[in-house]
């Protein structure tokens, strides 16, 4: 079962650097109501490598190429209603689809 994004997590994304992918994608992830262990799964990474990059840590560029994508394609669907989610059924099914 994904767990939800805690509240210091949450709060630590305020002050984070927005210019860093990885914290652009833990934003607009939390948005979209996606769970990092469905997102870690889409990418085909660890958890813990998410997790990194949802801190700001070095992505290598092929993976930087990759989240830029899937951030454009998050922010057309949260334009269009797509997202958020409402469940994280619906999180796995999103992220299947999108593979």
């Amino acid at each position: 079962m994904a767990r939800p994004y805690s509240d210091k997590f949450l709060l630590s994304l305020e002050s984070a650097d927005k210019d860093r992918v990885g914290i652009q994608l833990a934003k607009i992830c939390v948005e979209a109501k996606l769970p990092l262990l469905y997102v870690a799964k889409y990418f085909g990474v660890s958890r813990m490598a998410v997790h990194g990059w949802f801190r700001g840590n070095y992505i290598k560029e092929q993976n930087c190429i990759k989240i830029q994508k899937f951030i454009n394609l998050l922010k057309e669907d949260l334009q269009e209603g797509t997202l958020p989610v409402s469940s994280i059924k619906k999180a796995k099914l999103y992220l299947s689809k999108e593979s």
